[in-house]
């Protein structure tokens, strides 16, 4: 008989143990012990993941929990409605009980009291009541931790004790530990006593709260963060040796080698506890017909589909790909998860918002005909295995993106449909990283706050030992000092530690059955959404179906621009005969419908690709990156299959692949197109003889080097989690090999897997390419045609995209786009748009369709709207705006009786010039906000001041009070007010850089828009400046960056030296577009810039 531990826990215990789920099983392996229970408190967090490194390496683990129990005086905690019953903190008792599974009822058992227990309370709390128990606890044993008592809940332990011997009979045991702390035998009383008094068998136990003796110093720590407390000052509340570690059969006999009955005692208590989670029988909701199968309705709308989306006739090589599909997805059972991701994709269209599906579902042609996506994969050769394949037999994953503004409805759609019984949102477990771990340790190490914030300063996710050290030297800290080496060295060991569950972005499981049956629930801190305690990774180990209802920015952002057009007569079915002086549409009329006006967009304008050939791309979704827009003009798009490269070709897996320049080289007729054998040219014809999309190197790999459809998926698996598993360098061998067999040289293999590791940091696939290139031109096109309408959207839409407000409005002037201030009689809480001429004509003139750049026509100008006014929130721009609605404002007496305003809301708008109507002059304006007002019996009567002249703003003072509110100047630039002393020093303007010769020492300043450090550019940092006349890009060396990183990160405005690099573009004949020159400088010294006065804050963004 061998030793079984049952009392174990993991790191997902939160802050109670020093070791991974996947550590504790593994040392259970190499120790040889017959099985572990893994038993976190109050949750399966750990579960999943333990069982699916049990699954790999052969190793048995049981399924348990360990449960907070509430003081029997003081429950129930929740009222008769299930509602909260005190106000007061939530008691637990120390005495530990951990419940095991016995069987599939035990499991659902479990799964109940758990979501019972959390249930109300707020969230990662739990309390377990004891009439649950008495209900639910079938298939469960009780394994009753032995501790010392404190004598104030001697009565509250002897009530659990008793309840849990008349619910569970002889389903008990007490689990004893030998701490060797001079408290064991006092322990083994307590374990005596309690033996005697119920009956119930002892069993030994090492107590395990780590895998390994040295994890002992992060158990303390850990201690120290849940306790608020440090080293220092914990005292007794550390443990006080190592020997809370997993230990082996033998290491277990030698410490109990008194009762050896008790270690072998394990084994009788494990052999009634066999379940595993491979039993669980998770099962999607279908609704179906009578006499209808999932397979069968999904063939009937797969059919209707294909109809619709191909009116003309549906071609024999999609009706071959569709069949083959369905056949597909009867075998793997999958019908039911299409059917209800339909459903959600239906209910976003009733309510007309819009969506669309993307990753690898765009790979599928079944997705593409019930209008999950929009990709046609027949036109595009996608690979359906890498959507799914018979041969692994686990559940596809659809992503659907929908307005990140809307996305709350569908979220409630999908509860109200299925219930909260059977849905909820799958968990994400957010982990110590990098400063987070810094903090907390040096926080328990009893470092100050102000070391503590300077200490994490000093940490980036690129740092090597050296450049650590030097930093570290900056900041006044001694590198070689032994605390401080203790410090980052438990830092390291707690990076990737689970710190707290939150929600997914928008991942849901539902079920056909209460949800219990498979895993416990429990509220999420966001009011309405409620989770499971796995993330995506743990419920593909259980092959549980997950719909992702994501959110996407771009998508908000088209459809309130398509809204604006729509307004303004664009778009109509009958733009063509839309009159100029027809009656502009305060509202929107009924049958606008974006899922059907957005089709109206013509394909293919040759001005949206010359647009993008010339890199006039900033608020393109996509392509607006400084990255991509130096991309643009080297690649120059064409057509929509361009697009698709080009959203792919700025990714680390063809940048490590080396195969960006290949492409171009071939793009452009300097190297000549070639494939390494002739039965690769298929796959890699339209990308000239390079592969770059994930698609392509499982096609190679099958073709190339002879693996199957699932062998090619499970490569394109092994590649994206290379790094945490490592399983990838088993494929470089026989890659080789396959291709060595078929006389591809190695060059080319080798080539092809260094691209393959790069993917695993991230690459697109075609199909997830394929469904943003959609996008990109949807966006591409309203910037084109409607500059106004697109820019006041994209700030609308915000927070999103890469820019800044005041980006965009930048680039709108440049355009030729009226932007107007922040009004208070004119402006809303969004942007709008007015015409930019006053008059009858100008008032109820509309335009049609790509009339917006027509000569003699009103323009359309945009209104900032009190959103872009930091300190102010909506509520207070929709009372205004109600207000409003009676009449302008006359005075600011007028505004403040008319509307609930505080006094900072006034101030706000007075800084921003929003009261110039009312009020000429910002320093008039904010005297007479900051006013005192007569209150009382004499409210609303205006105290009588002396007239005070005061003196106008500067112009510096105007420019820092409009970026300290709006983060914008609409008619100011810092930089104008630094020119000519930096003139003098030989600084030029962006727009100048581009009349000077390239290899010319420059010097430039601006505004930080932008910092990117790209895990593929070597340390290199790309900065994006900006100044009163434009952009400048700069690019910063790794040693340059680290000699002046203080600066270059902290400072909102730079000045930069460096060299000017420049390579103009050209199209080639017949090519749209015009020569576009790409411009940096390659920079040696980076230096701080201020204006006098307060400094401007910075909006930039920075290393995302």
């Amino acid at each position: 008989m061998g030793f079984c531990e049952l009392m174990g826990r993991s790191a997902f215990s939160f802050l109670r143990a020093a070791s991974m789920p996947e550590e504790m099983v593994q040392a259970a392996h190499e120790m040889g012990l017959e099985a572990l229970a893994l038993c976190d408190r109050d949750g399966l967090y750990g579960s999943a993941r333990a069982f699916a490194r049990a699954k790999e390496i052969g190793q048995r683990v049981i399924v348990g929990a360990e449960m907070s129990l509430g003081e029997p005086a003081r429950l129930p905690l929740r009222g008769s409605d299930g509602g909260k019953a005190t106000s007061e903190p939530w008691p637990t008792l120390d005495l530990q009980l951990n419940l095991l599974v016995q069987d599939l009822s035990g499991y659902q058992n479990l799964c109940r009291l758990l979501t019972q227990s959390h249930a109300n309370l707020p969230k990662g709390e739990s309390v377990l009541e004891p009439e649950w128990l008495e209900q639910l606890n079938t298939g469960l044993v009780a394994v009753v931790a032995v501790q010392l008592i404190d004598e104030s809940q001697q009565d509250s332990v002897r009530y659990w004790q008793d309840t849990i011997a008349e619910t569970f009979g002889d389903r008990v045991c007490l689990g004893l530990v030998r701490r060797l702390d001079g408290l064991d035998g006092q322990r083994e009383q307590a374990a005596e006593d309690w033996h005697e008094r119920y009956g119930w068998p002892i069993v030994a136990s090492a107590g395990p709260a780590f895998h390994h003796r040295d994890r002992k110093s992060l158990l303390d720590v850990l201690t120290c963060i849940r306790q608020g407390t440090s080293l220092d000052r914990a005292g007794t509340q550390l443990a006080a040796n190592r020997e809370a570690r997993l230990r082996s059969d033998l290491e277990m006999r030698r410490l109990f080698y008194d009762h050896l009955d008790w270690v072998d005692a394990t084994t009788d208590v494990a052999d009634s506890l066999r379940f595993s989670l491979s039993e669980l029988q998770y099962q999607f909701p279908c609704s179906l017909e009578p006499g209808e199968t999932p397979d069968s309705k999904l063939a009937r709308l797969t059919w209707i589909g294909a109809g619709r989306r191909y009116p003309q006739g549906v071609s024999s090589k999609v009706e071959t790909q569709l069949q083959r599909e369905l056949v597909i997805i009867a075998e793997l059972e999958a019908a039911p998860y299409f059917l209800s991701t339909w459903e959600v994709v239906e209910m976003a269209r009733r309510r007309r918002i819009l969506c669309q599906g993307r990753g690898s579902a765009a790979n599928s042609a079944v997705c593409y005909v019930l209008g999950i996506t929009a990709v046609d994969p027949a036109r595009s050769n996608l690979l359906f295995e890498r959507f799914m394949s018979t041969e692994r037999h686990e559940p596809p994953d659809i992503d659907i993106d929908f307005e990140h503004e809307r996305r709350e409805e569908v979220i409630q759609d999908i509860y109200e449909r299925w219930g909260r019984d059977r849905a909820a949102m799958v968990s994400e477990i957010i982990s110590y990283r990098g400063k987070s771990a810094v903090r907390e340790v040096g926080k328990a190490f009893g470092l100050s706050l102000e070391q503590v914030d300077r200490l994490s300063s000093a940490i980036t996710h690129w740092d090597t030992a050296e450049a650590l050290d030097g930093r570290l030297k900056e900041l006044g800290f001694d590198a070689g000092d032994s605390r401080l080496r203790q410090v980052l060295e438990l830092a390291k060991s707690l990076n990737g530690f689970p710190r707290h569950l939150s929600v997914h972005v928008g991942g849901f499981v539902v079920s056909a059955e209460p949800l219990w049956k498979v895993a416990p629930i429990e509220p999420a801190r966001m009011t309405g959404r409620t989770v499971i305690p796995w993330d995506k990774d743990d419920i593909e180990a259980l092959g549980f179906f997950k719909i992702d209802v994501l959110g996407l920015g771009m998508l908000t952002a088209i459809r309130k621009t398509l809204e604006l057009i729509y307004r303004d007569g664009g778009l109509r079915a009958n733009s063509a005969a839309v009159g100029l002086h027809q009656q502009v549409e305060k509202a929107l009329p009924p049958e606008f419908d974006p899922l059907e006006i957005v089709t109206r967009i013509p394909p293919e304008v040759p001005e949206v690709y010359g647009m993008m050939c010339e890199a006039d791309t900033v608020g393109v979704f996509q392509i607006e990156s400084r990255a991509q827009m130096s991309m643009l003009p080297r690649l120059r798009p064409q057509c929509f299959y361009d697009l698709v490269v080009e959203v792919a070709l700025v990714r680390p897996g063809p940048i490590q692949g080396g195969m960006v320049h290949p492409y171009l080289r071939r793009r452009n007729g300097e190297e000549k197109i070639s494939v390494p054998h002739k039965d690769l040219w298929p796959i890699l014809e339209r990308t000239l003889g390079v592969p770059l999309f994930q698609e392509q190197v499982m096609q190679i790999s099958i073709v190339g080097a002879g693996y199957s459809g699932g062998q090619a998926d499970q490569l394109r698996r092994d590649m994206a989690a290379w790094k945490k598993t490592g399983r990838l360098l088993a494929h470089r061998e026989r890659l080789l090999e396959g291709f060595a067999k078929k006389g591809i040289r190695s060059e080319f293999g080798e080539a092809l897997f260094e691209q393959i590791k790069g993917f695993s940091d991230y690459g697109f696939p075609e199909s997830h390419s394929a469904s943003f290139a959609l996008l990109v031109y949807v966006a591409a096109w309203q910037k084109a045609h409607y500059p106004a309408h697109f820019t006041c959207s994209l700030i609308n839409s915000q927070p999103m995209g890469f820019y800044s407000p005041s980006s965009l409005i930048r680039d709108a002037q440049k355009h030729g786009v009226e932007v107007r201030s922040v009004c208070i009689n004119h402006s809303d809480w969004d942007c709008t748009l007015e015409w930019a001429e006053t008059g009858e004509w100008a008032e109820t003139g509309e335009r049609a369709e790509n009339e917006a750049h027509a000569p003699g026509l009103p323009q359309r100008v945009i209104r900032l709207g009190f959103r872009l006014v930091k300190g102010l929130r909506s509520a207070l721009g929709e009372r205004i705006q109600e207000a409003r609605a009676e009449g302008r404002f006359s005075s600011l007496e007028d505004l403040r009786q008319r509307v609930r305003i505080k006094k900072d809301e006034l101030e706000a708008l007075a800084e921003a010039g929003a009261l110039e109507d009312l009020v000429k002059g910002r320093r008039h304006a904010l005297w007479q906000a900051r006013s005192p007002q007569a209150g009382g019996l004499f409210q609303g009567l205006q105290l009588r001041e002396p007239k005070v002249q005061l003196p106008d703003l500067l112009g510096r003072e105007q420019l820092v009070l409009d970026y300290g509110r709006t983060g914008i100047s609409l008619n100011d630039h810092p930089l104008k007010h630094l020119r000519q002393p930096l003139a003098q020093r030989g600084v030029v303007t962006c727009e100048a850089l581009a009349s000077l010769p390239k290899g010319r020492q420059v010097a430039v300043g601006g505004i930080v828009m932008s910092r990117q450090r790209p895990s593929t550019a070597s340390g290199i940092v790309f900065v994006t400046l900006e100044d009163e006349t434009g952009i400048a890009n700069l690019v910063v060396y790794g040693t340059v960056f680290e000699r002046y990183r203080l600066v270059a990160t902290a400072s909102s405005m730079l000045l930069a030296y460096g060299k000017l690099e420049r390579q103009l573009t050209r199209p080639k004949p017949g090519e749209v577009g015009r020569p576009t020159p790409i411009i940096h400088v390659l920079v040696e010294k980076l230096v701080r810039l201020d204006i006098p006065g307060r400094a401007v804050p910075s909006r930039s963004r920075n290393f995302r």
